[in-house]
């Protein structure tokens, strides 16, 4: 069994094979920057991982982790664009080191060439495997577009946010370890507990990626401290601020959001700490952590070859970038 290191590499070296056509420059240029800036590879390794959980990793499992990988990053390209971000991991975005029109083709066509990998796996998997996949696209525009609706309105809800979540960010996570085990030969109900261990995952990380956002260093974590504060987003912290502020406590949330610049993250951040959302938002983190690995413990598969994800698990959720 390999671990998450070795899985990268892995990864890393199969990627490296596979390059983007050379012209026109700038249509491929920005997939290559995404692309080269791509942080740990997450996805394409559980990818591989979940594979390996029930046979050694093939040539499918290796098409689908980089069809994964690809995806995740043309929603990362169109991501930066909707929140108007300037960095993603420590770099200029997309669309600021070139143009919004050019950010948007770059993006679609890294969609295309994700679909041409997947076309590459072999016929007996490939219609459970597109379900899957494209099951998942449809999920993360909805949740993506929900988080935009989310920032017009002032009625939402913990229950609707965790929703939301759900679609954008954890779901891709969760399909990562579905295809892996279904190219492994995983049971229905075996890749369907993987399925929900990694969903489980992917709203733990999202609850701390909230918290990083609002707590976290830029230098960490690559990218503009506050940006959600900023934006109006109605992450898990100011959700559950609302939540427990007294009348004058909502009155400034609220006030708050009509505020610009470093003035609007200190005061926003001084009333989450009034209100001990940094501790209400760990809690949320390792209930949803909890469920995940109880998924995990039901999966029936050797004990010692879960090991290496659930370690895996354990960085994601502790990780301070």
């Amino acid at each position: 069994m390999k671990n998450f290191t070795e899985a990268q590499i892995l990864f890393e070296d199969y990627l490296a094979k596979e390059t983007f056509k050379p012209s026109p420059d700038n249509l491929y240029d920005p997939c290559r920057h995404i692309m080269a800036i791509g942080g740990k590879r997450i996805r394409p390794v559980c990818v591989l991982m979940a594979n390996e959980l029930y046979a050694p990793i093939t040539e499918d499992a290796l098409h689908a982790a980089i069809a994964i990988e690809l995806f995740h990053n043309f929603t990362l390209i169109h991501d930066d664009i909707m929140d108007n971000a300037p960095l993603r991991r420590g770099k200029q975005t997309v669309h600021e080191k070139w143009n919004m029109p050019t950010a948007i083709l770059s993006g679609d066509v890294m969609n295309v060439y994700a679909y041409q990998h997947l076309a590459k796996v072999h016929p007996k998997y490939l219609q459970a495997i597109l379900q899957v996949f494209n099951t998942t696209a449809i999920e993360v525009c909805e949740g993506q577009q929900m988080d935009m609706d989310f920032e017009q309105r002032d009625d939402v809800s913990i229950v609707e946010y965790i929703h939301m979540i759900t679609l954008k960010t954890s779901v891709l996570l969760a399909a990562a370890l579905k295809i892996g085990a279904i190219l492994g030969g995983a049971t229905d109900s075996a890749s369907n507990m993987i399925y929900e261990f990694g969903k489980n995952i992917g709203i733990s990380f999202q609850l701390k990626d909230d918290y990083l956002d609002a707590y976290g260093s830029a230098e960490k974590i690559g990218k503009q401290i506050g940006g959600d504060i900023l934006s109006n987003k109605k992450t898990y912290l100011y959700l559950k601020a609302k939540e427990k502020a007294n009348t004058q406590q909502a009155a400034m949330l609220q006030e708050l959001q009509h505020y610009t610049g470093a003035d609007k993250v200190e005061k926003t951040l001084d009333l989450f700490n009034q209100l001990d959302i940094p501790t209400a938002t760990q809690q949320a983190k390792e209930h949803y952590s909890a469920l995940a690995f109880e998924c995990l413990d039901k999966i029936p598969v050797q004990d010692s070859r879960k090991q290496d994800l659930k370690i895996l698990a354990e960085y994601l959720l502790e990780r301070e970038k």
